[in-house]
């Protein structure tokens, strides 16, 4: 900060990088919380974790006794960023559908994707 304060390093420079510091710094903890701690190969095993449960629990379902009750269904892998009280921004403001069920969630973004798997 010294050296771009004295002139001896452009804005541009300086901003490049702050935008290229490495994913656990504390820059990025600052602006992005617990989501940085989280990279792709993370996310990936989370969701591997989740489509193994899911597959053992449909086995169970498929080769259960009929007569007996079924087991729940298995709740996925907390991720960062997750928090069960708050809905998408797009739900808050959607209209309730027909009488009064709560508005679906969507999905990742095209964009958010992409972040997703740089």
């Amino acid at each position: 900060m010294l050296d771009w304060h004295r002139g001896r390093l452009s804005a541009r420079r300086l901003s490049v990088l702050i935008a290229h510091l490495p994913r656990d710094s504390s820059v990025n903890r600052r602006l992005h919380g617990e989501a940085v701690e989280w990279g792709a190969a993370e996310h990936l095993l989370a969701a591997i974790t989740d489509h193994l449960a899911a597959a053992n629990w449909m086995t169970s379902v498929i080769n259960g006794d009929p007569d007996e009750e079924r087991p729940d269904y298995p709740d996925p892998v907390p991720r960062p960023g997750d928090a069960e009280d708050e809905p998408f921004p797009e739900a808050e403001s959607a209209p309730e559908g027909d009488g009064g069920a709560p508005a679906p969630t969507r999905g990742p973004s095209p964009g958010e994707l992409r972040l997703f798997f740089s």
